[in-house]
């Protein structure tokens, strides 16, 4: 009942939203390294284990605000490149982000760590390589695409799980790190390589589909809670593997739709606040599964948007929160799956790009390394907001809900 009230009324009237800080957000993104990098900054000292996932989500949200010729400009992001406006110590001292990047490459794991001189794991080995991605730099002769490929393969489990690092955590977060990594790199095997291939595809995506619970959603392992951010991770990987047969897409967007909650935001499972981050996790899920129309996209907007910080820019978890730049990124992502985002919008004279939903990329950096994966198409429905990104997967088509929706 409830997600057929939500779909009743998604034409419904809203409040006018605020408008999109387009500006401020470039601006926050953009001061983050100086005031993260002070010697006497806090956020610097409880973030510097995960930096490289930091710099990944910097880069991304600007990516899709910016031109990639402006995101170099303005963040220094591959060697030569940098600000205008630094001046000539700043530039001597300050490494591209592409060279730091590197420097946190461990060579006695083949990964990377979140920050330099930490050990391999396989969150920032991602993160890094989506960089690299983004930067065009995945053919720099720095990047030891057999090791960290090596590395990836030797953290699968003999039951198709992947650990985080040497000392053996298992999560589903690490299944989609795994297959994101290896597509992004150009060398995922296909399902029936098995053994064979760096890693055994079949034995990771039947992992995945064991965590699979009975209300259609998925946990970090067999049996675990249902939690929209795991299941972003087992959608994304199940979709980039072309192995989205094992989920049962209509009563997982079921769930998924139920997470929305009065205030128009989501949650990441029952009783829980809204939180923008969610805007992400689960929007992504529903455009990979062709059903955004079960969710009311005006009231997500308008939760985004009220977000935001008007004075400083950045985005926040939930409104009057202090802004970060987790949420800053997921919560412009939102607003691309939700199709918000228009060349010359809100005035502003920029050209938006658009953010992919399985490899979390803008979609201009995913044509251009050819990446592969697959979506669900509903038959005899409308064309979903934002379906034309996904014009180069492969799609299942599915029939339509029994109660016609």
């Amino acid at each position: 009942i409830n997600l057929i009230s939500k779909m009743a009324d998604a034409s419904g009237d809203t409040s006018s939203p605020p408008p999109f800080h387009h500006s401020l957000h470039t601006k926050y993104i953009t001061s983050l390294a100086a005031k993260i990098d002070s010697p006497k900054s806090y956020e610097g000292a409880v973030t510097e284990h995960l930096r490289m996932s930091g710099i990944y989500w910097s880069i991304t949200a600007l990516s899709l605000l910016k031109s990639p010729s402006e995101v170099d400009a303005l963040m220094k992001l591959k060697p030569g490149g940098g600000n205008n406006n630094d001046d000539e110590d700043e530039k001597k001292e300050r490494l591209s982000i592409v060279d730091w990047v590197f420097e946190c490459y461990d060579p006695s794991t083949g990964g990377f760590g979140g920050n330099i001189g930490h050990d391999g794991h396989m969150l920032y080995t991602l993160s890094a390589i989506q960089i690299l991605a983004v930067a065009d730099c995945l053919s720099d002769s720095r990047l030891q695409v057999d090791n960290v490929a090596a590395f990836i393969g030797s953290l699968q489990q003999p039951d198709g799980s992947f650990a985080g690092d040497v000392w053996g955590e298992v999560d589903t977060r690490f299944s989609y790190c795994a297959l994101s990594c290896l597509s992004i790199l150009g060398l995922l095997p296909t399902a029936d390589q098995g053994e064979e291939g760096i890693i055994d595809v079949k034995n990771a995506v039947e992992y995945v589909a064991s965590c699979r619970n009975f209300d259609g959603g998925f946990g970090c392992v067999p049996g675990a809670e249902s939690h929209a951010g795991q299941i972003f991770c087992c959608v994304g990987a199940l979709a980039i593997a072309n192995s989205l047969h094992l989920l049962d897409a209509e009563l997982l967007s079921w769930w998924l739709a139920e997470r929305q909650c009065d205030s128009g935001g989501l949650n990441g499972r029952p009783e829980k606040q809204a939180d923008v981050c969610y805007s992400w996790w689960i929007l992504s899920a529903l455009t990979i599964l062709g059903r955004v129309s079960y969710i009311n996209t005006d009231k997500l907007v308008n939760f985004i948007l009220e977000c935001q910080d008007g004075d400083d820019g950045g985005i926040a978890d939930r409104p009057d929160d202090m802004a970060d730049v987790f949420h800053t990124f997921f919560g412009i992502s939102g607003l691309s799956l939700l199709g918000y985002f228009k060349d010359g919008k809100e005035g502003e004279d920029v050209k938006y790009r658009e953010v992919d939903p399985l490899y979390a990329l803008p979609t201009d950096v995913v044509e251009r390394l050819n990446l592969g994966g697959q979506v669900v198409r509903v038959e005899g429905t409308r064309q979903e907001v934002g379906a034309a990104r996904l014009k180069r997967y492969d799609v299942m088509h599915v029939a339509r809900s029994p109660l016609g929706l």
